[in-house]
């Protein structure tokens, strides 16, 4: 892991551990996800996620929009989306929907009353993860994505080279021509 990886995972891991998304959040509204996402109850990926709870669970699933973060994820304490603004309106399009899966995956583990942060596993390790990058991967290759492109989905800030790699081999993604 380079310094800036490093270095981001170390601010991500301290805003976590000092709450302060939680200071910076107060009084900031949450919305019904289906108002920003409409149709999703029909894509069959987000079926497969939540079966015939699928209308229910997304009708009662809050959005917060912030600018803190760098993509998507769900908030261990409330189960609500957390969406970085700047990520929604210039991030790839492509990335943004499979996130949206990879995140819907862990809000049925929320909901599951699964812990989606088991700090006794590494990141790329963590079983939750895992499961959501499973869904991801599985749309990305029904939406017709090559193995190349879904490693560029897969590579993020705080995984290195050996993570990427680790990580697409247990989803059977092969990066190795990436040269990620």
């Amino acid at each position: 892991m380079d310094a800036r990886e490093l270095l981001m995972l170390r601010m991500l891991r301290l805003i976590r551990k000092l709450r302060l998304d939680r200071i910076l959040r107060v009084g900031r509204p949450a919305y019904a996800f289906t108002d920003y996402f409409k149709g999703m109850e029909k894509v069959e990926a987000v079926k497969r996620i939540f079966g015939d709870k699928t209308e229910e669970v997304l009708r009662n699933l809050k959005v917060e929009f912030t600018w803190i973060g760098g993509y998507m994820w769900v908030d261990s304490r409330k189960g609500h989306l957390m969406i970085n603004t700047n990520y929604l309106n210039k991030g790839d399009k492509i990335d943004i929907y499979l996130d949206l899966i990879h995140e819907l995956v862990h809000t049925r583990q929320f909901l599951q009353g699964r812990e989606l942060f088991d700090e006794q596993y590494s990141y790329i390790d963590r079983p939750t993860e895992i499961e959501a990058y499973r869904h991801a991967v599985e749309e990305a290759r029904r939406i017709g994505l090559p193995d190349e492109r879904t490693c560029q989905y897969l590579k993020t800030e705080w995984m290195n080279k050996q993570d990427l790699q680790k990580l697409a081999a247990t989803l059977k993604v092969n990066c190795i021509r990436n040269n990620n």
